[in-house]
């Protein structure tokens, strides 16, 4: 049954990965759906319990948001959005209370994202078994306090690898050669280590076709956290103005310190977004890695109104490019050398296998590359 889902997800998201705001045909978009409502009797069916950093981060905490809104809105549910006290600095107990907070407040389905939520999660949802948890960015079938996993959590992984893979590989065959990576999270985000180290064998595989050597510079300093700070600017300045061409800004609200880095380059520098299509964002965004996590969410939350939870319940979903849930915006991007029919193809090498990804970072990303010299700092 959870392939039958993965199927039906793939059906959505081949979509949401090209497209997302405002739509046209009369169809609302997540921008044309208020952020707050006013529920009649003050319950909120619906919840969304936030990672750390903004709400509004124009990356993952929105894109997972902007699906929780499009489902309650299409489908007449009251929703509300909890944000855990103290910021970056939220402890376990401040995502619990957030989570409380929701349950109580009348929520039948609470979607909470990042990987950071398991503890709290695991509490919360031993002490409100009738509430079904959506757990984005989670590889493992969450247990309660006997071992067991608890069947009122459904857990949703992507493939971050393979979407950096193709962002990596992408930028290179548009002519990029000085490459950065600025991650979120210390280096303690399974995701966003994935989407780095897949960022860079994309790029040495190009590298090695185009018979040419890149250089990258790859760090999480000054990103301990997700947010901006003139300190991830400054650093990121550093690297533009020493000939950084391009960075992956991986990480929330990262992203502004460096597109801002980007604009006030000497000779302007480039930046790949992650989670969400951030080319309306900046400027200096000539690609995104995406992932479906809006998607995933509206249809996790389905299954639960739709009365077939069972078939997620207790699990977990792993999707990647086999099932149309990461890839790049060929519709908004701004490469030129790099095309269309390039991507098609290397995509279907990644879908099917025969161009092979590897997730296993803590391995892998320190080897001897054949064609990229990675300068860890």
């Amino acid at each position: 049954m959870k392939k039958i889902l993965a199927m039906l997800l793939a059906m959505a998201m081949a979509f949401s990965l090209a497209a997302c705001g405002s739509q046209s045909g009369g169809k609302k978009g997540a921008d044309d759906i208020p952020d707050t409502m006013n529920s009649s009797d003050g319950k909120y069916e619906v919840a969304f319990v936030t990672d750390v950093g903004q709400l509004k981060d124009k990356s993952f905490n929105q894109g997972t948001w902007d699906g929780v809104k499009l489902y309650a809105d299409e489908h007449k549910l009251s929703y509300k959005y909890y944000q855990p006290a103290n910021g970056d600095a939220a402890t376990d107990d401040d995502r619990y209370n957030a989570m409380k907070q929701a349950a109580e407040g009348g929520a039948k389905v609470v979607v909470c994202a990042g990987f950071l939520q398991a503890a709290a999660l695991a509490k919360a949802a031993e002490e409100f078994p009738e509430v079904h948890f959506v757990f984005i960015d989670n590889n493992y079938a969450l247990p309660g306090s006997n071992g067991e996993p608890l069947k009122n959590v459904a857990s949703v992984e992507f493939q971050e690898e393979q979407a950096g893979y193709l962002a990596g590989y992408a930028v290179v065959k548009e002519g990029y050669v000085k490459l950065g990576f600025s991650g979120g999270g210390g280096g303690s985000n399974p995701a966003c280590c994935r989407y780095g180290y897949g960022y860079v064998q994309g790029a040495n595989a190009a590298a090695a076709e185009l018979g040419v050597q890149v250089d990258m510079m790859y760090s999480w300093q000054y990103g301990g956290n997700y947010g901006a700070s003139a300190e991830l600017q400054s650093m990121i300045s550093g690297w533009y103005n020493e000939g950084t061409e391009v960075v992956f800004a991986c990480g929330g609200s990262m992203f502004n310190s460096i597109t801002a880095a980007a604009a006030g380059a000497a000779n302007e520098g480039a930046v790949v977004g992650v989670d969400t299509d951030q080319s309306g964002d900046s400027d200096t965004v000539v690609t995104s890695a995406m992932k479906g996590i809006g998607e995933a969410a509206q249809q996790a939350i389905g299954k639960s109104y739709d009365g077939k939870w069972d078939e997620i319940g207790g699990g977990v979903l792993k999707l990647g490019a086999k099932d149309n849930a990461v890839g790049l915006p060929t519709a908004t991007w701004s490469m030129e050398k790099f095309t269309k029919e390039d991507y098609d193809k290397l995509f279907k090498g990644v879908q099917d296998g025969s161009i092979p990804v590897d997730a296993d970072y803590e391995a892998g990303l320190e080897q001897a590359w054949s064609n990229l010299t990675l300068k860890i700092v």
